[in-house]
């Protein structure tokens, strides 16, 4: 199991630290920042301490970052959606797509993001000398979302006008001309469960993601919590959602192959000076139980954990030093991901 990439340096505009900016997107899927090296001891015994200070922000840079792995769910993610992208090339109207679907933390935003990075890399390749495309949208649902909400998130994107003056036909309209002149293929939509089809506002917001579907075309991909259990897929709307989208379930690990080989290979992305190889692996299962399962917190706790030896001078994970790495709600109580369900 290998690592994909990481996530993009922190940029100095605001836009660029977004997904949901074309600035943003495109910072995402253009760079790709070294790790840096690991000192001998030799080295890392004489370094000043000008440059132990350099060489310590340079680590705790890289164990910040969000480590991507090529999870099963990634995996299956991008292979799914990459085929629907092919199966609606010459597609009029009816175009399928792709739901993934499940709990808080277990990879969805990463699998859809992961899937847009491989569509916009192959775009590229394709039309190495083309400026004016663009191969990916990605948006997401904001709270109580209304029409002109949703059609400002995708005006937001591609950097159109949204002011007052503008009517939501104006900006649909703007969108959807953009969208076809720079050849998009792929619209990413995260947050879906902030929809609820039991109230007007979600029934609306619905139907202008049918439509901008309908208009753009472009292989739609939805990622929310519980998208199953809603009344998305429920009533009539609910039902030409189903019909025309596969869902793609996300749950926590269970302890088996998968899971120590999640474990090995972000132990291995480890700049840590008195580390030995093999001893989260050897704590696999205390990570397990402790995470839940869930790809999420296992992150923040070695992540976590590294940042502290680092800033302790340790420069080692123990199983104290991952206990006292706080973790989120539901990891700490996975009965609460089960015991509890949104009201839609």
């Amino acid at each position: 199991m290998e690592a994909l990439m990481t996530m993009p340096d922190t940029v100095d505009t605001d836009a660029a630290r977004h997904l949901t900016t074309r600035e943003g997107w495109h910072a995402f899927t253009s760079q790709r920042p070294s790790p840096p090296a690991l000192l001998s001891e030799h080295e890392y015994a004489a370094l000043s301490e000008a440059e132990l200070e350099r060489y310590n922000e340079d680590r705790l840079d890289h164990h910040a970052r969000l480590l991507v792995v090529a999870t099963s769910t990634v995996r299956h993610t991008v292979t799914s959606g990459r085929r629907l992208i092919l199966l609606n090339r010459h597609a009029v109207s009816a175009r399928r797509g792709l739901i993934v679907s499940g709990p808080a933390g277990t990879g969805k935003t990463i699998a859809i993001t992961q899937l847009g990075l491989a569509h916009e890399l192959q775009d590229r390749a394709r039309h190495p000398d083309v400026d004016d495309r663009i191969p990916v949208v990605y948006i997401t649902v904001p709270p109580a979302a209304t029409p002109r909400m949703i059609a400002a998130e995708f005006a937001r994107f591609l950097g159109l006008p949204t002011a007052r003056r503008f009517n939501i036909t104006d900006i649909i309209d703007s969108v959807v001309g953009v969208c076809t002149a720079a050849r998009t293929g792929l619209v990413l939509v995260d947050e879906l469960h902030n929809i609820s089809l039991t109230t007007r506002h979600g029934a609306e917001v619905a139907d202008t993601l049918k439509y901008f579907s309908e208009r753009i075309a472009a292989t739609f991909i939805y990622a929310g919590i519980d998208i199953e259990h809603s009344s998305l897929l429920s009533g009539t709307r609910g039902a030409q959602i189903a019909g025309r989208f596969t869902l793609i379930p996300t749950h926590p690990f269970p302890y088996g192959q998968e899971w120590k080989g999640l474990v090995s290979t972000m132990e291995k992305t480890l700049l840590l000076h008195r580390h030995a190889p093999g001893t989260l692996v050897k704590l696999d299962r205390l990570l397990h139980k402790r995470t839940g399962g869930m790809i999420g917190a296992l992150s923040h706790q070695i992540r976590g954990a590294a940042l502290d030896a680092v800033l302790t001078g340790t420069e080692k994970i123990t199983q104290d030093s991952l206990e006292a790495v706080p973790l989120d709600v539901a990891a700490e109580s996975p009965r609460l991901l089960t015991d509890t369900r949104h009201t839609w």
